[in-house]
């Protein structure tokens, strides 16, 4: 489990084809390594991976095709954002995320407003039903509050939802939403409880 609070901006270094998916190795900047030990996960943009191998401040994780095609993808060079899983002392700064991304959205809107910038995502479809006014969600990983949904076609005139979520400046530097651009596309992990509500309602 992770709370969605990033704790550093890895890059990608390296990655490796392997037989059903691929090895990466993560430059983990500065997360700290000292207490990471071979099997233990981490978040990676929000996607729960295993540490296989660690060198100094380079971490090696076995990604499959699987969680390729489920997530934004982990390119070479690209920039992620890192958590280590929850430990059961820890606070809550944010919402319990389990690292199992549930689509991907793309960004239709990053502006500033005022000493903040709005944040407009569109979720692929069917997802669009989990998100709700002043609810949780988590985006590459981040735990952050919606703060309005709305419904209507997509670019391919399906049916989808764009949510809206204001970004302080502390987030901006903290994360790699400060290299995102309209356009990218995201990892969405929708709130726990939404999950098990759909369930008992069945």
């Amino acid at each position: 489990m992770f709370t969605g609070i990033i704790a550093a901006v890895g890059t990608i270094v390296e990655r490796t084809p392997l037989a059903g998916g691929q090895r990466i190795i993560i430059d983990t900047a500065g997360l700290g390594l000292d207490d990471v030990a071979l099997g233990d996960s981490i978040a990676v943009d929000g996607c729960c991976l295993t540490v296989v191998e660690r060198v100094q401040a380079k971490a090696a994780f076995d990604v499959s095709l699987e969680s390729i095609a489920r997530t934004a993808g982990f390119d070479l060079g690209r920039k992620v954002n890192l958590e280590k899983a929850l430990r059961l002392s820890d606070r809550l700064g944010g919402h319990l995320v389990s690292g199992h991304v549930d689509g991907v959205g793309t960004l239709r809107e990053f502006s500033q407003v005022g000493e903040s910038w709005k944040l407009v995502v569109e979720t692929p479809p069917g997802l669009g039903r989990y998100i709700a006014e002043k609810g949780s969600i988590t985006v590459n990983g981040i735990s952050l509050t919606v703060n309005a949904v709305s419904d209507g076609p997509g670019a391919a005139g399906e049916r989808t939802t764009a949510f809206a979520m204001n970004i302080i400046p502390h987030t901006l530097q903290m994360t790699n939403l400060g290299v995102c651009r309209v356009g990218d596309r995201v990892n969405l992990e929708i709130d726990l409880l939404a999950r098990y509500v759909e369930r008992l309602g069945a």
